[in-house]
């Protein structure tokens, strides 16, 4: 099979917004009178992203699925993506179920795929997604104010569960362990609560390296500190009923530390509370808060007593490997 016949075959479909998709040298977009575009893209490479194990139709769904959590984190609505995929070999077995999974996410989302490139070499997904927001309503890391109450939508810390179990640092009954692995390689893009968070939150990002990493970066970025409390890690809709199960040192340990969460992490006014829970309402997805943005710069964690916890919690970095 050809390069050009593979992506016939596997990566082309009409567009139901662009004005040209695949098949040229460029695509044509028309965005909306009046809006701005958000471009993003992320690199998923085999061994450092995802598992060689990975079924191929989660991966796909994985694959487009964490560049529209990036879209959701700024407010846009998803427009369109590109696909540039390097893979060893043409296998159809995997082709036909990655693309399904690229296709069935598509389809949920009303994104067109426009173009992209293939190649020979190790298995490798780079997408690049396009979404539109309106003039001043693009969700930044930058936002937060004293003040601010802090927030996660849905559950955290089942996806680092289940990448300790891959790694055979843990172990855990078969159906526990299907629910906590479909976190990992399936995550869900919060899109409609990142539209129902616009004129409410005002700093956002997606939790993709682990909470207190990606806390940190809309602190640097809004120049103030926080205060995080873990009560809520015993006890709230963040925590789902497996992770539940096991000691408080542990589920520490998967929600401040652990990746591949892609849910939201957002601040917003003491006075938006009402308003906070009516886009989750909206969004059918539970929000929590977590903490309060402090004036004063730094992280300060209290454990479910109220004492300050000294622990040292690590997020992913793609530059550090382990020894």
């Amino acid at each position: 099979m050809s390069e050009f016949d593979l992506i016939d075959k596997y990566f082309t479909r009409p567009t139901k917004h662009a004005l040209l998709g695949v098949g040229d040298d460029c695509a044509l977009l028309a965005p909306s009178k009046s809006m701005h575009q958000c471009i993003t893209s992320d690199m998923l490479v085999e061994g450092r992203h995802f598992l060689s194990t990975v079924d191929p139709f989660r991966l796909g769904v994985k694959s487009l699925a964490v560049n529209l959590s990036d879209l959701a984190a700024c407010g846009a609505t998803p427009t369109a993506f590109t696909l540039s995929l390097s893979i060893p070999q043409v296998d159809p077995n995997w082709l036909e179920g990655f693309s399904k999974g690229i296709w069935d996410t598509a389809l949920e989302f009303g994104v067109d795929l426009v173009g992209g490139d293939t190649t020979r070499g190790p298995l490798c997904i780079c997408i690049t997604a396009i979404g539109e927001v309106p003039p001043g309503d693009a969700l930044l890391r930058s936002g937060a104010l004293e003040g601010d109450d802090i927030y996660v939508s849905g559950t955290l810390g089942d996806a680092a569960w289940a990448l300790d179990v891959f790694r055979g640092n843990t172990s855990v009954d078969g159906e526990i362990f299907e629910r906590i692995r479909r976190r990992l390689e399936q995550p869900t893009p919060r899109v409609k609560l990142g539209v129902a968070l616009r004129g409410v939150a005002n700093a956002c990002l997606d939790l993709s390296d682990g909470l207190i990493g990606d806390l940190n970066h809309i602190l640097q970025r809004s120049g103030v500190g926080a205060e995080l409390s873990t009560e809520w890690i015993n006890n709230s809709e963040a925590i789902s009923g497996d992770l539940l199960e096991l000691g408080l040192h542990k589920r520490l340990e998967y929600v401040l530390s652990g990746g591949d969460d892609y849910e939201l992490l957002f601040t917003a006014s003491k006075d938006a509370r009402e308003e906070v829970r009516l886009a989750g309402l909206q969004a059918q997805t539970p929000v929590t808060c977590i903490g309060q943005i402090k004036k004063e710069k730094g992280l300060q964690i209290f454990d479910p007593k109220g004492g300050l916890i000294q622990r040292r919690f690590a997020s992913f970095d793609h530059f550090q490997f382990p020894a």
